[in-house]
């Protein structure tokens, strides 16, 4: 489990053949547990393709080269209207989620709370994990981390080896501790809980370690029993684990693009009664302002007035717009994490995309 404890820093700092090369296949370098899929696959039929009026198949083409796009796929009304594959992706291939995996995390709070293992996002967090009594987690609930307002510090600096998103699994831990729980816990309290929104991989990583200790169940076996196999996932999937064997929360879920669509398309319809009756209104309106992309956060999603969306770094997101029933997914290699110039052209392309559905 070595290579796990370094992985973070070293997923962040590869170069760009590493991108292409690993992307699609986290799981052949690092230990991941498999979401499993049923026997039923929720169909996407074909809709009436906006490949013309993107400007042809060249000029889509062209678009994913210039974004180092692998994967492009896009529903109206639960119809594929669009799909391309590039780089090494196929339609049988799977791509890693990065943060978008934050959103997959989140929604198990809620078939948690359906199912009554949570009772409350206003519970505090040491109620599950009793671990971090006497940290800067004391008196912070449920829902200040899944809005990422706990007020602990912490550091998410992509370019920085020693930032805490790098060195979070770094130090080897006993046997039988948490890592996440025994490194969140070292860290200072600099605002009081509910006060200051600081954007933080180790709380969704946290998020992650209650949902399974509150269910008894790992993240992958939960989301298997209440998403993938119900609604028709037609692919497993893999998800990255820690030295002592948990999902990791916040990142690096291997997914193929039409089930990145299909899980878009899942919360699109509302949740199929999985979910808490009101969770879905919460976790995808625009609850806390922020300084970064969309203007607002919500239970692990960004959030805006019309739309909200699963981010993840190195330019993977699902995008989904109730108003007009549309899913977006992109899969991609930026050539670094946060890239102001790629995420111009991937938010002009998503909007040539909804006027050519609309």
């Amino acid at each position: 489990m070595e290579r796990v404890r370094k992985a973070g820093g070293e997923i962040l700092f590869w170069n760009q053949d590493q991108r292409d090369r690993n992307f699609p296949a986290m799981e052949a370098t690092f230990p991941t547990e498999t979401v499993k899929a049923g026997g039923h696959v929720h169909p996407l039929p074909a809709g009436r393709s906006i490949e013309a009026a993107l400007g042809g198949a060249t000029a889509v083409a062209a678009r994913l080269a210039d974004q180092n796009m692998a994967g492009l796929i896009v529903l109206k009304d639960g119809r594929v209207v669009l799909e391309r594959y590039a780089r090494t992706l196929t339609r049988t291939g799977r791509w890693t989620s990065f943060s978008v995996a934050k959103s997959f995390t989140s929604t198990l709070v809620g078939a948690a709370i359906r199912d009554g293992f949570i009772k409350s996002v206003d519970d505090p967090v040491t109620r599950y994990l009793p671990e971090l009594a006497g940290s800067g987690y004391d008196c912070v609930t449920v829902r200040q981390i899944l809005t990422m307002t706990s007020g602990v510090k912490w550091n998410e600096d992509y370019t920085d080896p020693n930032s805490d998103v790098a060195r979070m699994y770094a130090k080897p831990v006993p046997a039988g501790v948490d890592a996440t729980t025994a490194y969140l816990r070292t860290l200072p309290r600099e605002a009081a809980p509910g006060t200051k929104w600081v954007y933080k991989t180790g709380e969704t990583n946290l998020i992650g370690v209650l949902v399974s200790r509150a269910t008894g169940k790992s993240l992958a076996a939960y989301l298997s029993e209440k998403v993938w196999k119900p609604y028709g996932m037609e692919r497993d999937a893999y998800w990255l684990v820690d030295a002592g064997g948990q999902d990791i929360g916040g990142c690096c879920f291997s997914v193929s693009l039409r089930d990145y669509a299909r899980f878009g398309q899942f919360i699109l319809e509302g949740g199929h009664g999985v979910l808490a009756p009101d969770w879905l209104p919460a976790a995808t309106g625009p609850t806390i302002p922020t300084e970064m992309r969309g203007g607002y956060y919500g239970y692990q999603w960004w959030t805006a007035r019309d739309h909200f969306d699963a981010m993840g770094i190195f330019g993977q997101s699902i995008h989904i717009d109730p108003k007009r029933r549309l899913v977006i997914v992109i899969n991609s290699a930026w050539p670094s994490a946060r890239n102001p110039a790629f995420e111009a052209k991937r938010d002009a392309l998503i909007a040539d995309i909804e006027r050519a559905t609309s």
